[in-house]
């Protein structure tokens, strides 16, 4: 008698627990943690730090030849389980990979024993991406198990690893990672789920293929997305240190809001809102498809967003040689887009920071100047944005009009100082400014 009461009690305590966490899964969702942006492919683009990848890549055109890649990417929220998206966005062929893994990472191209992980895709340990789409993978259970201790994984990066098989043709990247990531020789085949560091003898400061990780995590979580140019995708500032401002303004709300909220950086160095009009796989530009045309992509496409600050105009008004019309009329257009595939989203904007006086030509003359300031002087004014966050005002001199004299150093290990791009103090300042009640529930 009293051993069926036992057993009576012990099922319904596991029933109700099952039941409670299911229920607790099922209010769970997918948030996008972390991406890159897909800009154009190798080697069009503008990396920071990057050593010579020659003899890593022969040819450009045939890509990627039987190599593994090991890409080390630090998620902005942990959860019990993830997946990766694959990109061939630019690419002219199909591309396949196989022996794809998540891990830990530990050191140089190494992971922790014990944490590596295999991705599947639709149950299989192989996938072939079309040219010009994406690919998700099937979850992975985290290599931490349940844990979400902050001392077990804040701070900690991921080894996300996989193999090119055969020829890749163009290869899809970002190429202003400033984090260093791994490759191994060409033809040196599935070395990707391997350990050690052996196998991946060349580094690279640039992302490849991969260009998004989701986590479960609570379905109040916040995604804020940071669509811009070079300042937002951290030109000058440090390899390895995440601070940009972006990385500034995470660790800041996650302090106050802790893992209820995740930040991803969609900067492009030297992109546009407007150009190119159309994109050109044969001749790519250095700075990518235009804002408006990769909305979709980096902004609408991810899981989980909440929230946008769109940072982008001084190469239109530079390079692109666009009116302040054309500025705002282009801005007014990305917003409805935004809007209307991610209803409820609160879109901000920001003010253009000064490239007066730039050593970069063109960018640093009045006549430049003139038009940004006349794009900052409507920004507040046009109803287009939710709110506008106001970074000239911490990067520009006002005795000048020029860039503050401590932001002016470059961070970057042997760039020149170019007038334009703050450095790691100029990009603590413009994360520090944001005011975090922007992002209040």
């Amino acid at each position: 008698m009293k051993s069926a009461y036992l057993r009576t009690a012990l099922c319904s305590i596991l029933f109700s627990s099952a039941f409670a966490w299911a229920n607790a899964f099922a209010a769970d969702h997918w948030s996008t943690v972390w991406t890159a942006a897909s800009q154009g492919p190798y080697p069009a683009g503008v990396p920071s730090g990057q050593p010579d990848l020659s003899s890593t890549f022969p040819n450009a055109k045939i890509g990627a030849r039987n190599q593994s890649f090991r890409m080390i990417i630090k998620p902005d929220v942990f959860g019990p389980q993830f997946r990766i998206r694959l990109s061939n966005a630019f690419g002219t062929r199909p591309v396949t990979f196989d022996n794809v893994t998540l891990g830990v990472h530990a050191s140089a191209a190494a992971i922790v024993p014990g944490s590596m992980r295999a991705i599947l895709f639709r149950g299989q340990q192989h996938i072939t991406v079309a040219p010009g789409t994406e690919v998700w993978s099937d979850p992975i259970d985290s290599p931490f198990g349940t844990s979400r201790d902050p001392l077990t994984l804040d701070g900690r990066a991921f080894a996300v690893s996989f193999h090119v098989v055969g020829e890749s043709g163009p290869m899809t990247w970002h190429a202003k990672a400033m984090t260093t990531s791994y490759v191994s020789a060409p033809d040196a085949g599935a070395v990707s789920a391997k350990l050690d560091d052996t196998d991946f003898p060349a580094s690279t400061t640039s992302w490849f293929f991969l260009d998004a990780l989701d986590a479960i995590t609570p379905k109040d979580t916040r995604v804020v997305v940071a669509l811009g140019d070079s300042i937002t995708d951290g030109t000058a500032s440090t390899i390895g240190g995440s601070d940009r401002w972006v990385d500034v303004l995470s660790r800041r709300l996650h302090a106050r809001y802790h893992d209820h909220i995740a930040v991803v950086d969609e900067g492009i160095g030297g992109n546009q809102i407007l150009n190119p009009t159309l994109y050109s796989v044969a001749d790519p530009p250095l700075g990518g498809p235009s804002a408006l045309s990769r909305i979709q992509r980096d902004v609408i496409s991810l899981s989980g967003v909440s929230d946008v600050i769109w940072f982008e105009g001084i190469n239109d008004l530079e390079a692109g040689r666009a009116s302040p019309d054309a500025v705002m009329e282009g801005l007014t257009t990305g917003v409805a887009h935004i809007r209307a595939g991610l209803p409820g989203v609160k879109v901000m904007g920001a003010t253009l920071t000064t490239s007066l006086g730039s050593k970069l030509p063109h960018y640093g003359s009045v006549e430049v100047d003139a038009r940004r300031n006349v794009v900052n002087g409507r920004l507040a004014k046009c109803g287009i944005f939710d709110d506008v966050i106001d970074f000239d005002s911490v990067v520009t001199d006002p005795s000048t009009g020029k860039l503050r004299d401590a932001f002016v150093p470059s961070s970057t290990a042997g760039a020149i100082s170019d007038d334009l791009h703050p450095n790691r103090r100029g990009y603590q300042a413009m994360g520090s400014m944001i005011d975090l009640s922007l992002f209040s529930r």
